[in-house]
């Protein structure tokens, strides 16, 4: 005998009483938050504006979060060791290696900032290296990220345009959601 009227869930289209939903079930569950921390990915350059932005973003956010401190570095271009063919190269292969190791001493550093700064000591943290819009949303990839949270200093047209915007590459190319806040409250550099 068919039911006399079918109540589908509004979210997963199926029918309410299967267990699918909250909808039909003996005690809805409105307005939960999820059981498991949310993974996300704490954007930081050592700037003040970094700072307040993922101080924003963890408000928002609220306490639900599993944070991972991330911050890019870049490492010294190999072709000053190498050359490019038509001059040598600028720096032996040790002081290659010197600056490679000062950049990660250096993420490393601001990573662990942050880490006191926000009272996140012995959160997960990563430094990665490359450009820093796409080594940010290919560790949010690799880690399965529910959130990134990163700043924006506010620059408009132009100069974002020559300069690039590391906000805009991750909004526009990350594989989950993305927060970003803006330098209210801070004084421009």
């Amino acid at each position: 005998m068919l039911p006399s009227r079918l109540e589908l869930c509004p979210v997963f289209g199926a029918e309410a009483s299967s267990g699918c939903c909250p909808i039909g079930s003996p005690e809805p569950r409105v307005g939960t938050l999820r059981d498991v921390a949310s993974l996300v990915l704490l954007c930081a350059d050592g700037s003040a504006h970094s700072l307040a932005a993922l101080r924003s973003g963890l408000a928002l956010l609220g306490s639900h979060v599993e944070p991972v401190v991330v911050t890019v570095v870049h490492e010294p271009d190999l072709m000053a060791v190498t050359g490019t063919g038509f001059a040598s190269g600028v720096l032996s292969t040790e002081e290659f290696d010197r600056e490679v190791a000062a950049a990660h001493e250096g993420g490393a550093q601001v990573v662990a900032d942050v880490q006191r700064e926000l009272g996140l000591e012995g959160s997960a943290s990563h430094v990665v290296t490359g450009q820093a819009g796409p080594a940010i949303c290919e560790l949010a990839e690799t880690l399965d990220a529910d959130a990134i949270v990163i700043g924006t200093r506010g620059h408009g047209g132009l100069r974002r345009a020559v300069l690039g915007s590391v906000s805009d590459h991750v909004v526009r190319h990350a594989p989950c959601t993305v927060v970003v806040t803006g330098p209210e409250g801070l004084d421009e550099d």
